[in-house]
């Protein structure tokens, strides 16, 4: 026998609110924002934030490491580090700290508009 109010419970617990959409929607646009104009710093194309792959690319390349990096993400734990590594480097290239380069790995989407929208400029350092 099926049990008809689980089932609406569970109907109603899949249906968002359009206040929830709305921020949802909101939050994304702003980490895009904040993704796009740090590449246009880095004198990258902003619309590369947009494209799943390429963006990591271009991570790399702003943060000055090897592309062959991008296999690193698929190895488990190990493309938790080289992510912690690539936003720490990220962070120096803009003049930032190591904490700051902490809040770009856990915390990006507050992190990627203060560096995007904020006043640090990009110094590569020519290593690569």
């Amino acid at each position: 026998m099926i049990d008809v109010h689980n089932t609406a419970v569970l109907a109603q617990a899949q249906d968002g609110s359009p206040f929830t959409l709305v921020i949802a929607i909101a939050l994304i646009v702003v980490i895009v924002a904040g993704i796009w104009k740090t590449f246009e710093k880095a004198e990258k194309p902003g619309w590369a934030a947009l494209i799943p792959i390429f963006n990591v690319i271009v991570l790399l390349d702003i943060a000055e490491r090897p592309i062959w990096w991008i296999f690193l993400f698929l190895v488990p734990f190990v493309n938790f580090i080289i992510g912690i590594v690539i936003a720490v480097d990220i962070a120096e290239r803009f003049g930032k700290g190591v904490g700051f380069g902490l809040g770009l790995a856990f915390l990006g989407f507050i992190f990627y508009p203060i560096l995007g929208f904020g006043s640090a400029e990009y110094r590569p350092t020519g290593r690569q």
